[in-house]
């Protein structure tokens, strides 16, 4: 499967490396990503976090599975809730999260 990672930290890339390590998933981008990010194999997308609608079109034409949201910013902007209408499942980084646990049991 394809995965999209949204954000530029150390947390997006270390989670994008560790689903890297994963048989199920064939490909990670990361948007926008970081240049460090390249020499783990993650491929970067030049697309802002705060470009949602470009995200989730970039979603729908790389057959991308689900999203990872990372950054506080694009949660408070309503980010995951805009990939989930678009159909995209989302997952997102907080203490307590869901999405934590989804990466957990991914990898």
């Amino acid at each position: 499967m394809k995965l999209l990672v949204v954000g530029s930290g150390g947390r997006e890339h270390a989670i994008a490396k560790k689903l890297l390590d994963s048989d199920q998933v064939e490909q990670v981008f990361v948007a926008p990503g970081n240049d460090g990010m390249t020499l783990d194999g993650i491929e970067l997308v030049n697309i802002g976090i705060s470009e949602h609608s470009a995200l989730i079109n970039f979603a729908k034409e790389h057959d991308v599975a689900w999203t990872f949201v990372g950054p506080d910013d694009a949660l408070a902007a309503g980010m995951v809730d805009d990939f989930e209408h678009a159909g995209i499942k989302s997952f997102w980084s907080q203490s307590s999260s869901r999405g934590a646990r989804v990466v957990k049991r991914l990898c």
